[in-house]
C-alpha cells in the first residue's frame, strides 16, 4: 500500500504542479478576475491565506490541549506541538494534491487513501520515536503508549487531509459540470468542514459506545466479534506499537515493499501491451489486508457490474444502433443511485440502531433492545442474511436492467 501511495504522488506530480502554476498564475492577476466568466473565479489568495491561517493557529491549539496533559517541561511540549503539526501541514500538503486529483480524475474510490494512511504512520511513528528519544520519553511511565497516541494523533490529521480533499474535489467536479461557481462552493464547503466536525465526533463516539471497535471495547463482557471492523486503525495502531516497542518486523515491510514494486512493473507493462488487462497496486494491496466482510461486497458488485454492462451493451445494440451509448448510460445512473440510497440508509440505519443500544445500557437495558430471539438463533441468522443479500443483489439487478424501452 505504501508503495503503490508513492508511486501515485509520482505519477502526479507533473499534473499537479502545473495546475499549481495555473492557480497560482490566476491570483497574481486580480484585474483578470473581474472580466473571466463566474465559473473561473476562485477565492481569492489572500481569503485562502486567512483560511490557512486560523486552521493552522487550530491545530496549533488542539495538539497543545492533546499534548500538554502529559506533564512534560513546556520545552518539550512545543516541541512536540510544532514539530507534530509541520509534519502533518506539509505531508498533507502532498497528500492534498494527490488524492484531490484522483478523486476528481477517477473517483474517490481510486484514491491512496490506505496507503497515504500507511506512509504517515511510519514518517509520523519515526518523527515521535526521535523526539522521544531526544527528551528520554521513554523513561517514564506510559511513555511509550503517549509516543503511540501522538504519532496516530498526528497521523489522523494527514488522513483528515486527505478525505477531505477527496470529498470537496468530488463536489467542485460535479458544480463543474453543472455550471456552478468555484468560489461560492469553496466557502459552502468551508462551513461544510466545519459543521462536519461538529458532528462526525458524537456520531463516532455514539458508535464506539454501542458497539466498540476491535481491541477496544467500552465495556467489559462485550462481544468481540460484534464490533465494527475498522482495518485501518488496527494496521495503523500495530505500525506504530511496533516502532516504539522495536518489535515491528521491518522484514515484512521491506518484503511488501519489494513486492509493492514487482506489482507496479507488471502493472506497468500490462498497461503498456494491453488495454483490456491491468494491475492496480492499490486494489491489490487492499485485497490483502482488508478483511473478507469488506471485501465480499466488492467482489460481487465487481462481478455483477461487469456481467450487466455486458448484457445492456449488447441490448442497448439491438434496441437502437444509431446511438446504443443511451440506453447503457441510463441504465447505469439509474444503479448508480439505487446503490448510493443502499449506502446511506445503511449508514443512517446503523446510527440509529446504535443510539437505541446507548440508550438502552444508559438505563440500565440490554444491549440488544430491539433482540426478538436469543443468541442462539446466531446460526439461523447468517442464513438469513445471506438470502436477504440475494434478494437485494437481484432487486438491484432489476432495477439497472429496467431501462427504458427504445
Amino acid at each position: 500500500m505504501g508503495v503503490a501511495a508513492v508511486w501515485t504522488l509520482i505519477t502526479l506530480a507533473k499534473p499537479v504542479i502545473e495546475g499549481m502554476k495555473e492557480s497560482l498564475a490566476a491570483v497574481s492577476m486580480p484585474d483578470e478576475q473581474k472580466t473571466r466568466h463566474h465559473m473561473d473565479i476562485d477565492m481569492s489568495l489572500r481569503s485562502v491565506g486567512l483560511v490557512f491561517l486560523a486552521t493552522l493557529i487550530g491545530l496549533l491549539g488542539i495538539t497543545y490541549s492533546f499534548v500538554s496533559p502529559e506533564g512534560l517541561p513546556m520545552g518539550q511540549t512545543l516541541t512536540f506541538v510544532i514539530v507534530g503539526v509541520i509534519v502533518a501541514v506539509l505531508m498533507g500538503f502532498f497528500v492534498a494534491a494527490a488524492c484531490a486529483y484522483m478523486a476528481g480524475l477517477i473517483g474517490t474510490s481510486s484514491s491512496p487513501i490506505s496507503g497515504i494512511g500507511i506512509l504517515g504512520i511510519i514518517i509520523s511513528s519515526l518523527v515521535v520515536l526521535a523526539l522521544c528519544n531526544s527528551f528520554g520519553i521513554f523513561d517514564i511511565e506510559g511513555g511509550s503508549k503517549f509516543a503511540t497516541a501522538t504519532a496516530i494523533y498526528v497521523t489522523s490529521i494527514i488522513m483528515s487531509i486527505a478525505c477531505i480533499s477527496n470529498d470537496n474535489m468530488q463536489d467542485l467536479k460535479t458544480g463543474y459540470l453543472v455550471g456552478a461557481t468555484p468560489w461560492r462552493q469553496q466557502v459552502a464547503l468551508i462551513i461544510g468542514v466545519v459543521i462536519g466536525a461538529f458532528v462526525i465526533a458524537p456520531v463516532l463516539n455514539l458508535l464506539y459506545e454501542a458497539y466498540g471497535f476491535p481491541g477496544a471495547l467500552p465495556r467489559a463482557g462485550m462481544d468481540p466479534s460484534q464490533a465494527l471492523a475498522a482495518p485501518q486503525a488496527v494496521l495503523m495502531t500495530t505500525i506504530a506499537t511496533g516502532i516504539f516497542t522495536a518489535k515491528l518486523a521491518w522484514e515484512y515491510i521491506f518484503i511488501g515493499i519489494g513486492l509493492g514494486v514487482a506489482i507496479v512493473i507488471v502493472d506497468l507493462i500490462l498497461r503498456r501491451r494491453t488495454r483490456a488487462f491491468c494491475l492496480p497496486p492499490l486494489a491489490v494491496g487492499m485485497g490483502i489486508y482488508l478483511p473478507p466482510s469488506v471485501q465480499t461486497p466488492l467482489v460481487v458488485g465487481a462481478v455483477m457490474g461487469y456481467i450487466l454492462e455486458k448484457k445492456l451493451k449488447a441490448r442497448a445494440a439491438k434496441r437502437s444502433p444509431e446511438n446504443p451509448n443511451e440506453d447503457v448510460a441510463d441504465c447505469k445512473r439509474r444503479g448508480t443511485l439505487f446503490a448510493s440510497g443502499l449506502i446511506v440508509g445503511e449508514s443512517i440505519i446503523g446510527v440509529i440502531l446504535a443510539g437505541l443500544i446507548v440508550v438502552s445500557v444508559s438505563s440500565g437495558g440490554s444491549e440488544s433492545p430491539l433482540a426478538l430471539v436469543g443468541k442462539d438463533f446466531a446460526d439461523m441468522s447468517e442464513y438469513l442474511g445471506l438470502i436477504v443479500f440475494l434478494c437485494v443483489v437481484t432487486l438491484f439487478g432489476k432495477v439497472v436492467w429496467g431501462g427504458k424501452k427504445a
